[in-house]
């Protein structure tokens, strides 16, 4: 078996993984994915840049040879690209549960979920203001409710 091999076996069993957890109805599974798929990505990105074994990264004396330093910098600015997605993705998940009630990915809960149709109410909350819900039949125009 070779390393090329090895590394193509990697790749396509982190996309597989990432597609499947990628098409899951919950956002958490679907944020995996979404992490596995960009692992795939930075692996790839790094293979792309031929696998190169004892070559010194950065130019010394007395070697001809070095390996190539593109595919590192790509990987570490998609590192970093990814870490930024996935807080964001994170955040917005975590809002729409606070939201909905429900960590499905359509925002309606599921039997299976045991979660109700109900938004989840903050304890922060004040009582004498009205939830988001509450003013749904309020038009933009009209006055606030009391």
């Amino acid at each position: 078996m070779t390393l090329e091999f090895l590394v193509a076996s990697a790749i396509a069993m982190l996309v597989a993984g990432g597609i499947y957890l990628a098409l899951r109805g919950r956002t958490f599974q679907v944020v995996l994915g979404l992490t596995l798929l960009s692992y795939a990505v930075n692996l790839f990105l790094f293979a792309v840049g031929r696998l190169i074994v004892d070559r010194p990264p950065l130019y010394a004396s007395g070697v001809t040879e070095h390996a190539d330093p593109l595919p590192q910098a790509l990987v570490l600015t998609a590192i970093v690209i990814t870490f930024a997605m996935t807080a964001l993705t994170v955040i917005l998940s975590l809002r729409s549960f606070l939201e909905s009630g429900s960590d499905q990915v359509d925002g309606l809960a599921g039997p299976e979920t045991g979660a109700t149709h109900e938004p989840a109410r903050s304890p922060a909350r004040r009582a004498d203001r009205p939830s988001r819900d509450d003013r749904a039949g309020y038009d933009a125009v009209d006055a606030a409710p009391p």
